[in-house]
């Protein structure tokens, strides 16, 4: 099953989630390593969801700065490498050659967030655009985003709707994952119409 844009899942946790969007066509999975995050998935957690599902991207979020990049791609055996802090790029480029997602906060002065962009294409595959202020996309940011689109590769983690996601000026979307409600039952109804919606006729 193909998608009309490319799709992440952020903060996956268990595998009802990870079965449910890579039989939608989902392209990538995100897994918090952070030990002090709610949302941590151990090296053998996603060892054991990865058996149950194929055809997509698994990426590592990294947000520690003292972490041991090697270590960890040993471990998890990443597709793609996501960080939110930039002084980590240089380090991963000097560490690994896979693909990078940077993550953006939205919430910041236009300017600041084309520069970021600019100053980091070489090194980042995605800018992966979030907001933790639940920004939305009225006002300049339709026009913004556009202008972003034009020049770089943009997945969008904020304000998408089953009412825009089709008209989207951007390479694709990121949406997150959570908690089930109880081992093996999880409620799909905001992922699933988003996601049909963007199924390839």
């Amino acid at each position: 099953m193909a998608l009309q844009k490319k799709v992440k899942i952020s903060n996956v946790t268990n595998l009802s989630d990870a079965r449910y969007c890579a039989g939608m066509g989902v392209d990538m999975l995100g897994f918090v390593i952070d030990e002090n995050n709610e949302s941590y998935v151990s090296p053998q957690k996603l060892k054991d969801i990865r058996a149950w599902v194929s055809g997509v991207q698994i990426v590592v979020e990294i947000e520690n700065l003292e972490v041991d990049f090697l270590e960890i791609i040993e471990k998890y055996k990443p597709d793609i490498i996501q960080v939110s802090n930039i002084e980590l790029l240089q380090k991963i480029k000097l560490a690994t050659d896979k693909p990078l997602i940077l993550s953006i906060e939205a919430n910041q002065d236009a300017d600041t967030i084309f520069g970021v962009c600019e100053q980091y294409s070489a090194l980042v595959d995605y800018f992966l655009l979030e907001s933790q202020s639940e920004t939305t996309l009225t006002g300049d940011w339709p026009d913004f985003l556009a202008l972003l689109s034009n020049q770089f590769n943009i997945l969008l983690g904020f304000g998408v709707t089953t009412h825009n996601v089709l008209t989207l000026p951007c390479a694709g979307i990121a949406l997150r994952g959570g908690q089930e409600e109880r081992p093996g039952y999880k409620n799909f109804d905001d992922l699933r119409d988003i996601l049909e919606l963007l199924e390839e006729n």
